[in-house]
């Protein structure tokens, strides 16, 4: 009875570590980012067990006065086109495994879409997949860790 007690909690134990260890392995993409444009910042953070991604820096997110933040008057959606481009949630939804963060979608501010999306870390480098149905019919863009 005490070996099959020492096994369960062994299992246990290493299924926690696993876990532990594949969120941590997971957090490597926290952080901040320039676009391939080098146009843009987004900060990926972490809410939960999902990423997400804002929009803390872009060369044209300001008005002419250089403090008001123009808003998002691209989107699809006449009911978003008041929120402001500064903080604007681009990156949502993420799951992290197997070297992979996907389920998630990319907005993109400038057409006001919204596709799928998978992101996959290449050393500081993070190739970001954006597509409509299936990955084989999107685009790649390449960001830089900055931070």
């Amino acid at each position: 009875m005490k070996k099959q007690s020492i096994i369960i909690i062994s299992i246990l134990l290493l299924a926690v570590v696993n876990t532990f260890s594949q969120n941590m392995t997971g957090d490597r993409i926290l952080g901040i980012w320039l676009n391939e444009d080098k146009d843009a910042k987004v900060e990926i953070y972490k809410s939960g067990n999902q990423y997400f991604g804002k929009l803390i820096w872009g060369k044209e997110m300001y008005e002419a006065d250089g403090k008001t933040s123009r808003k998002d008057v691209e989107n699809k959606d006449p009911k978003l086109r008041s929120r402001n481009l500064k903080d604007l949630i681009m990156l949502s939804g993420f799951a992290y495994h197997d070297d992979v963060w996907d389920g998630g979608e990319i907005y993109d501010p400038r057409n006001g879409s919204t596709y799928s999306c998978t992101l996959k870390l290449k050393g500081s480098k993070l190739d970001i997949r954006g597509y409509i149905g299936i990955s084989l019919f999107g685009k790649t863009t390449v960001w830089e860790h900055i931070q």
